[in-house]
């Protein structure tokens, strides 16, 4: 059984989650405010986050950014009323995975959801993958590049997991599109946010980038 967790102030919008995903044999835990939903997420395992924007104690955006600083990789799904490029985007600066707008379609936020949950769980992979100084252990989703681990959460780790295994040859845009959303990709330039947070952890922190933009066309890692 899948557990998630909303965090959201909206009562009648929690009770409508909670009566689509009871029907679904999904359980459903609630937060009506920030500092309670981050003091769950650290007590309790969940598959998923639902995060509302707009929260009272502590605003989605903090509230995502401090679990990203805790470690905590659990996908995070946003819930916006915002219908904003800018804000969408600083959301998936503060960790978030994907983000749907208010109202949204349930079946599309089960898609979304279970996309997520199931590329977080990674299910059974337990190999190693290894291209240059680049070390991914698929069993525990962790990466290392020059024994240094890397702050991924569950999308850009899907996205270097996929580099590494097609390395050094190039990985088109619309692949990736595919491996992380599906036939419901997002509007708006969503993967470049992404790609730029993968940037900070992977090539930021050294003297030369792995992380190779092939314009118009993808990107690739190269060996250094």
């Amino acid at each position: 059984m899948q557990k998630i967790l909303l965090i959201e102030d909206s009562r009648e919008v929690a009770g409508i989650l909670f009566e689509y995903y009871e029907s679904k044999g999904v359980e459903l835990d609630y937060a009506d405010n920030g500092e309670l939903g981050f003091e769950l997420v650290k007590a309790e395992s969940f598959d998923l986050i639902l995060l509302d924007l707009m929260l009272p104690r502590m605003d989605g955006l903090t509230l995502c950014n401090k679990l990203r600083d805790e470690g905590i990789t659990t996908p995070i799904l946003m819930l916006t009323a915002l219908d904003n490029r800018e804000d969408m985007l600083n959301g998936f600066k503060h960790g978030a995975d994907d983000y749907l707008t208010k109202p949204f379609d349930f079946d599309l936020l089960d898609a979304r959801a279970n996309a997520l949950i199931k590329r977080y769980k990674g299910q059974v992979a337990t190999s190693i993958l290894q291209f240059g100084t680049l070390k991914i252990i698929q069993k525990s989703r962790k990466a290392y590049r020059d024994d240094k681990l890397l702050v991924l959460n569950p999308t850009t780790y899907t996205i270097l997991e996929l580099l590494c295994q097609k390395a050094p040859e190039i990985v088109s845009r619309q692949e990736i599109a595919e491996k992380l959303w599906q036939e419901h990709e997002p509007q708006n330039d969503v993967l470049r946010s992404h790609i730029y947070q993968l940037r900070n952890q992977l090539d930021k922190p050294f003297h030369s980038p792995m992380l190779i933009t092939v314009p118009k066309i993808g990107f690739r890692l190269e060996e250094v």
